[in-house]
């Protein structure tokens, strides 16, 4: 009896050590971002997604992106925004203006969920630098620079990535600094 009592309590604890750490969540922008979420619910907690969020509204791609998936997003900050043009975010909020406004948000999202593991093998592999296609159907090209994660448009601006592998339901995203832009 003390053996069925001892294995059952030990299955009880490994039950719940598991879901402790399948449950573990990232911080961005002041809220926690949890890995059973979608990508839309856990972006509209983060204080420094608030451009982002408001962008990918007014493109119409909330349904998208809280979608099956999976996705790998590369998602820009507020003051990776705040870099742009004076008037460039007003502009490209318009309703007149958002098909250009799908075009840039879907630039920043290819599709498969690529971890920084699998970005960092296939930079391995293509000897210093990988490239992957955007659901926009634009190229994003991955490279390090020390330890630090890059990501360059088509245009050679570059993102560093700030905060990498914060898993959700639906993908992952990886925090950059700079918006990329498709081939002009």
């Amino acid at each position: 009896m003390k053996t069925r009592k001892f294995l059952a309590l030990a299955v009880l604890a490994l039950g719940f050590a598991f879901t402790s750490n399948a449950q573990k969540s990232v911080m961005v922008g002041g809220a926690e971002m949890y890995p059973n979420k979608n990508i839309i619910e856990n972006a509209i907690n983060s204080k420094d997604h608030t451009t982002l969020v408001a962008a990918v509204k007014a493109a119409d791609l909330v349904t998208t992106l809280q979608g099956k998936g999976p996705f790998t997003v590369f998602a820009p900050t507020n003051a990776a925004f705040d870099k742009l043009p004076k008037g460039t975010v007003g502009t490209l909020l318009k309703p007149e203006n958002k098909k250009k406004l799908q075009t840039i948000l879907t630039y920043h999202v290819v599709s498969g969920k690529l971890n920084s593991n699998n970005i960092a093998d296939a930079i391995k592999e293509g000897k210093g630098k990988a490239s992957f296609k955007t659901v926009s159907g634009g190229t994003l090209t991955a490279w390090m620079k020390g330890k630090d994660l890059y990501i360059s448009d088509e245009n050679g601006n570059k993102a560093k990535v700030t905060i990498a592998d914060v898993n959700q339901s639906n993908g992952v995203i990886h925090v950059i600094d700079a918006v990329l832009l498709p081939k002009k």
